[in-house]
């Protein structure tokens, strides 16, 4: 029996050593399961990329990390820079802010307990288990490895392993990682093995503490044995690559099957910078302020009454059912027939917004994009377009409401929603930026089909009717004009290194300005 996984061209294998982050378990969208497979298994590509580094931390949970790492108990030989008290990069405002917030909170969330202390441990645990020879895999060794803050007993009883994320989410951890945790804390080394183990989360954000895992040494083996073997089969088999943030990071990107050159997209050339990425979200947040695109970028904790205000979770309620709708395995035009009790999971909408909401998915029948196409492989719903511009060296991320195939050409559609009527000033193109990006990848072909058809829809729903603008790519006025956008959104952008906040009538609006030393009081923002 031999493994029937085949890395791409490009890679080799310098490692009979399969090391596997406990982390890699989660498999969230962020990740991508071909990297972490091809990183486990120990392969590297031929010519490992020319990286040039960030002048700012971008890593969130570094500065934190490192703050509890210098009040924790170094291993004795232990010197600044060899992995245990980082020197760290230089930390905008808005994440210093944020991890002195962080850090007062964890220390809230686990008071001593002089009956049980628990201790930071000087060298965090990794289970091996080291075969006789090599499995169908090639190898010889698996290493398992967590991340996050590791404790335990004075007699070495109890282990406790600390994640640290920013809020608890609805749903808990896949179970695979929750095994895989608890087998490295049961048998992992240095230290004898413990009689119980125990793995929480904790919230940064307001201190609240979640139980993952509480039992036996013996337990938390057998919770491995159950869940933890097909979740491993699961990560080292995947051959899924899945463009997207983590390209900017990725040392395979230059062999990877799935991520499309687009050299040239975004209308300029740039060396010795940092390899980015970038969706017209970014651009917008970094043209109000470029602290707040950074910020969020870090994934701050946001204000949830900004995030969430009521118009803007209409607004994603409403993109939820139609994406559902459209999604659905029967393909068939939506109609005026809206259920009354429309709104999806997950979303908190009162009376007023959920009829409103219900007159807006009404008028949307008219405009329905089902209408033109025949089968599934016609539609790509809510699709994440990915492309690498290789010239200025940026990850451009975009993600279309969606993308069908009028005939034998592809068709951008962006759907918004508004309460009133028509308003604004200036171009479609200015006041919608993604729609000047679908002008340039229809224009350049990179989407595919034939031109004939080819064309970005803006739907526009409104109380009184929808309305149904088309932009044709190919006309050479929308093209240079979505040209001089892009490069408008983008180059001050990609110049920029510290991302200083432009405190303004913005800052009342802004979902991360807790963090912001810079931001303008409410008063005073709002005048």
């Amino acid at each position: 029996m031999t493994d029937s996984w085949l890395p791409p061209d490009g890679v080799w294998r310098t490692s009979d050593v399969i090391k596997v982050s406990v982390g890699m378990f989660k498999g969230i969208e962020f990740r991508c399961p071909a990297a972490d497979a091809l990183k486990a298994r120990g392969y590297r590509p031929d010519r490992r990329p020319v990286r040039h580094d960030e002048a700012l931390e971008h890593f969130t949970f570094g500065p934190f990390m490192a703050a509890l790492d210098a009040r924790a108990p170094r291993p004795p030989a232990a010197e600044p820079g060899d992995g245990w008290v980082r020197p760290r990069k230089e930390v905008h405002d808005g994440l210093r802010r944020w991890t002195e917030h962080a850090s007062t909170t964890y220390e809230r969330a686990f008071p001593t307990d002089p009956d049980n202390p628990l201790t930071e441990v000087p060298e965090p645990w990794t289970y091996r288990h080291r075969l006789a020879d090599t499995d169908t895999r090639g190898a010889r060794e698996y290493r398992f490895t967590v991340w996050g803050r590791c404790l335990r007993s004075a007699d070495g009883t109890v282990r406790e392993l600390r994640l640290p994320v920013n809020r608890l989410h609805r749903d808990p951890p896949p179970e695979g990682f929750v095994a895989a945790a608890a087998l490295v804390l049961s048998e992992g080394v240095p230290g004898p093995p413990p009689e119980h183990v125990r793995i929480v989360e904790v919230a940064l954000l307001d201190g609240k503490v979640r139980t993952l895992f509480d039992g036996t040494r013996a337990e938390a083996v057998s919770r491995y044995r159950a869940h933890g073997p097909a979740a491993l089969h699961a990560l080292l088999d995947s051959q899924e690559f899945r463009p997207g943030s983590t390209c900017a990071e990725c040392p395979y990107t230059a062999v990877c099957p799935a991520l499309r050159r687009a050299p040239g997209l975004l209308g300029f050339e740039a060396q010795g910078r940092p390899r980015r990425t970038w969706s017209v979200t970014n651009g917008r947040n970094y043209r109000i302020c470029p602290a707040r695109d950074h910020l969020r970028r870090l994934h701050l904790p946001t204000a949830d009454t900004i995030e969430r205000a009521p118009s803007a979770e209409r607004g994603r309620a409403v993109h939820a059912y139609l994406a559902a709708r459209h999604g659905s395995s029967v393909l068939r035009p939506c109609t005026a027939d809206v259920p009354d009790e429309w709104v999806p999971d997950g979303f908190d909408l009162d009376s007023g917004e959920r009829a409103l909401g219900a007159r807006l998915l009404r008028r949307h029948a008219a405009v329905c994009p089902l209408r033109c196409v025949h089968d599934g492989t016609d539609v790509r719903n809510e699709p994440r377009v990915v492309r690498h511009d290789t010239a200025a060296d940026i990850i451009v991320i975009a993600a279309p409401d969606m993308l069908y195939r009028d005939a034998d050409s592809w068709v951008w559609r962006e759907t918004k929603t508004s309460a009133g009527a028509r308003s604004g000033s200036g171009s479609l193109l200015e006041r919608y930026p993604q729609l000047a990006l679908g002008v340039m990848l229809l224009a350049r072909g990179d989407l595919g089909g034939k031109p004939g058809r080819s064309r970005v829809e803006l739907e526009v729903l409104r109380p009184g009717g929808a309305d149904l603008e088309i932009i044709d790519p190919f006309a050479p006025a929308a093209r240079t004009a979505a040209e001089e956008i892009l490069r408008g959104l983008v180059g001050d952008w990609h110049r920029d290194d510290h991302f200083v906040a432009t405190p303004g009538a913005a800052c009342a609006r802004c979902e991360v300005a807790r963090w912001c030393s810079s931001a303008l009081p409410a008063g005073e923002a709002e005048r």
